[in-house]
């Protein structure tokens, strides 16, 4: 059965950019009441003005519990919540040995805690109703783990085992999980990140074409492009040295390693902001 957005109500984190923008604004225009968790109030609120009433934005800190109960009270009016889409991540790159401490913690604290405390914040209202949905958005890293992105990688591969056992805790509860697995998209996140041999450019919007999808009629996992997983996880169930000799000849694994270190400059210093000395 397909659901209509309509109607919903909907929960996106890191909403004031990027995917998560691109997300509100599509639930938004067709009629789903909508609540913008971020970081930046300010950057949330220019986004939800645009909508009137059925959209709300409020300061979310997804690694802080407190944080999630805050943000909780102020969009509850637009509740209860139908849909969680835990959106917010970030991606600083480099070398795993020059990585500081902080910075490590910080990946994780965003890209795994962030996400656990949001369904650990959100679920229970679901439960008691016997219904809702989570969307988690990992990244094709979490399959595929790829050189200069270790920890980025380690952390969406949490994130895709999370949320494979939560999908089988949640079902009997009448709670849907969804994974959303995108590759190199062309956001902040991902500046000065070239495109893979082959690949076409996936935007903001393809993503959140994909996260409505899962949205209407629920599936467990959904890459953007949708193509890429069939030979991603045919190449994995060949033996190693197989594997191996195919990523000497296709730079999908070293794509990180790629990236423009000054095209990148303005985004890795905010995400580092994340950092907790």
């Amino acid at each position: 059965m397909t659901r209509q957005i309509s109607g919903l109500s909907i929960i996106v984190t890191g909403g004031a950019r990027g995917i998560g923008r691109a997300t509100v604004e599509r639930f938004a225009r067709q009629g789903a009441s909508v609540a913008i968790g971020d970081l930046d109030p300010d950057l949330a609120a220019e986004v939800a003005e645009t909508f009137g009433d059925r959209v709300a934005a409020a300061r979310l800190d997804v690694t802080d519990p407190a944080s999630w109960q805050e943000f909780l009270g102020e969009v509850a009016h637009l509740g209860p919540w139908d849909v969680l889409v835990n959106n917010a991540g970030i991606m600083p790159l480099g070398a795993v040995l020059k990585e500081p401490d902080s910075l490590t913690r910080a990946i994780f604290d965003v890209n795994v805690h962030g996400p656990i405390n949001g369904i650990k914040a959100v679920t229970p209202g679901m439960v008691e109703r016997g219904q809702g949905q989570i969307v988690n958005v990992a990244s094709a890293v979490g399959r595929l783990a790829v050189a200069d992105g270790a920890t980025y990688s380690a952390s969406k591969f949490a994130v895709v085992g999370f949320s494979e056992a939560i999908r089988q805790e949640f079902a009997p509860l009448g709670i849907d999980v969804s994974l959303i697995l995108p590759t190199v998209v062309q956001t902040e996140l991902a500046a000065g990140v070239p495109a893979a041999k082959g690949m076409k450019p996936v935007t903001a919007d393809d993503v959140a074409k994909a996260i409505e999808s899962v949205v209407r009629k629920p599936r467990a996992e959904v890459w953007v492009p949708n193509w890429v997983q069939g030979p991603t996880k045919l190449t994995q169930a060949l033996p190693r040295k197989v594997q191996d000799l195919l990523a000497k000849t296709n730079d999908a694994a070293t794509v990180l390693t790629q990236a423009d270190p000054v095209a990148r400059a303005a985004y890795e210093e905010r995400a580092r902001r994340n950092e907790k000395k």
